[in-house]
């Protein structure tokens, strides 16, 4: 995988989690909660329309953690945009070790919680941040040789 299509695949995955934290925040008014009801729905395997974010206190963590997925994706989003090209090795650090950080917390807080699809759905965006994410220090060590 080339710097450019590391780029460009991370900043997808960025725009995805933007996407996503959105969805998780809709959760936050029972008129657009439609679709966090269907995510916590997947993630409690199996997928049955029993599970609903319709307690005040879901709501409030729904905004909470749907703003943080926004924040996150727009703090990746510059990373990659702005201080891949000027130092590769801190962008790679950064994406790499609070992708880690994110994928730790979520996934014990989602297996304990018995989400374990959720578990899942994490190690596949992990992994598709994190190895494209490694290559960058790879292509700038190939480069400056």
């Amino acid at each position: 995988m080339t710097h450019s299509l590391s780029a460009s695949w991370l900043k997808m995955m960025s725009l995805f989690i933007v996407a996503l934290g959105l969805l998780v925040a809709l959760g936050a008014h029972p008129t657009t909660a439609w679709p966090a009801n269907m995510l916590a729905d997947i993630v409690f395997w199996p997928f049955d329309d029993t599970q609903r974010i319709d307690t005040e206190s879901a709501r409030v963590l729904a905004a909470i953690s749907g703003g943080v997925m926004v924040g996150w994706a727009v703090m990746m989003w510059l990373i990659i945009d702005r201080l891949m090209p000027a130092d590769p090795r801190l962008a790679r650090l950064l994406l790499i070790e609070s992708t880690l950080a994110w994928y730790l917390v979520d996934s014990t807080g989602s297996f304990v919680a018995g989400a374990t699809v959720n578990v899942l759905l994490n190690t596949v965006l992990m992994l598709a941040i994190v190895l494209p994410a490694w290559r960058i220090e790879a292509d700038a060590i190939a480069s400056t040789n």
